[in-house]
């Protein structure tokens, strides 16, 4: 009854063995991919015409009828139907009905792609529904193509007819009969399903040739050089640990990206707070009654706008570009945090600006509201760690600098991108 739900135990032992241990969310991060693929967007936009022409297979069913005919009278099952059951009762009759049957091996296949493209861009709403060029460019263009499909799921009567698949469907007979189809609807989509199910098994060339047609990189520079210091950090770690990284998609909201789970844990964040841990960087406490005078400044000074506003303002220094948390031991308890700020320059004014936010980012490092670093002594503690906490990553400067031993009694080391790769596990190393 207080038992603890083992998640990542149970996800391990029910998660298909094609899916790449590494990344979570595997099968999602690739029908992303997938959906952005020139032939995906090129089908959708046919489909509209393409449907009116679709396969259906005819049946018979046959009705029992008292005193009411319905359909063209069975004389011999009606007079069989007399005989054997209802003798004397000349009201009985059988009648056969025609219907189309939508539910054929190919319209199979046809349901299940659209299914999947329908269902991956529900999941990617937040990204299609957003002001991105790669949006406007793949699904919207002249004509919007989501809106557009999303009338063909929910409305159109011969996809509502086809019934929907079950989970292990469309089989390979259904995928065979689709590709041998005289319709070219059905075999591309059985192609397009046959690619998909390489994807998913992990097959190289495809995952290569997905990547070639729909990589997406950010589209400006600042974040390009956050994430290449993410995954500097990400491959120091491995090396040093001797392990694998595991990898979560990167979406709005979330918290962790990547992990190592050795004999500490490690894990990463990107431009996040960490609130799954309890990290924020309030500047002011909840506990009114200790405020400073400047505090009481800041903490009044968010409530008035707030009312003004009407909107709620929460007092926070800013958040770092890159966090790397280390939790050394459940047993001890122990936690290392070592917090990164990245600048995208070589401006001695903007690399000092970053200084200054690495120093309030460690400054105001709170844990379930309690500051990190200078909490239990404050005059004899440091604010900002052991210098050891703090990292801030710029450009490569032109003109000369201090070196990572000459900083060793700074608050903070300051690296340029060059140097992350021969000075990065000298930092790394004080904390695992």
């Amino acid at each position: 009854m207080q038992g603890a739900f083992p998640e990542r135990e149970l996800a391990r032992s029910i998660k298909p063995d094609q899916l790449d241990e590494r990344f979570e969310e595997y099968e999602l991060l690739l029908d992303l991919h997938f959906i952005l693929k020139p032939e995906i967007v090129d089908f959708v936009r046919e489909l509209p015409a393409r449907l009116r022409s679709i396969r259906t297979e005819t049946e018979t069913v046959s009705r029992t009828r008292r005193g009411a005919v319905d359909g063209q009278i069975n004389w011999e099952a009606t007079l069989k139907k007399r005989h054997s059951e209802h003798p004397r009762d000349a009201s009985i009759f059988v009648c056969d009905n025609r219907s189309e049957d939508y539910d054929i091996d190919e319209n199979v296949v046809l349901k299940k792609l659209i299914s999947v493209v329908y269902t991956t861009l529900q999941e990617a709403e937040e990204y299609l529904r957003g002001e991105y060029d790669w949006v406007r460019e793949t699904w919207k263009g002249n004509e919007n193509l989501i809106d557009e499909l999303q009338r063909i799921v929910e409305r159109n009567v011969h996809v509502r007819r086809i019934r929907s698949p079950d989970a292990y469907e469309p089989t390979e007979r259904m995928l065979t009969s689709a590709a041998n189809s005289r319709q070219e609807v059905y075999r591309r989509a059985a192609s397009l399903l046959r690619n998909r199910e390489r994807l998913l098994d992990g097959n190289a060339d495809a995952i290569r040739d997905l990547l070639d047609k729909t990589a997406i990189t950010p589209d400006d520079e600042n974040t390009l050089f956050e994430l290449f210091v993410l995954f500097r950090f990400v491959s120091t770690l491995e090396e040093m640990q001797d392990e694998q990284a595991t990898f979560k998609t990167i979406s709005t909201g979330r918290q962790e990206i990547a992990r190592l789970d050795g004999d500490r844990e490690i894990v990463l964040y990107h431009d996040n707070s960490a609130q799954d841990r309890d990290l924020s960087f309030r500047a002011v406490p909840d506990d009114k009654d200790s405020l400073s005078r400047t505090e009481e400044v800041q903490i009044v000074a968010q409530e008035v706008a707030g009312n003004y506003f009407k909107r709620d303002f929460r007092n926070h220094t800013g958040r770092p570009d890159v966090i790397v948390l280390e939790v050394i031991s459940e047993e001890q308890n122990e936690h290392e945090y070592l917090v990164v700020e990245t600048k995208n320059s070589t401006n001695t004014d903007t690399i000092r600006q970053g200084i200054k936010e690495t120093l309030e980012y460690l400054a105001f490092l709170r844990v379930n509201d309690e500051f990190v670093f200078g909490q239990e002594n404050p005059e004899e503690e440091n604010y900002f760690g052991t210098g050891r906490n703090g990292l801030l990553v710029v450009q490569d400067v032109n003109g000369d600098t201090a070196s990572l031993t000459e900083q060793s009694d700074e608050e903070i080391n300051i690296l340029q991108a060059s140097e992350l790769e021969s000075e990065l596990e000298q930092i790394l190393q004080h904390m695992i």
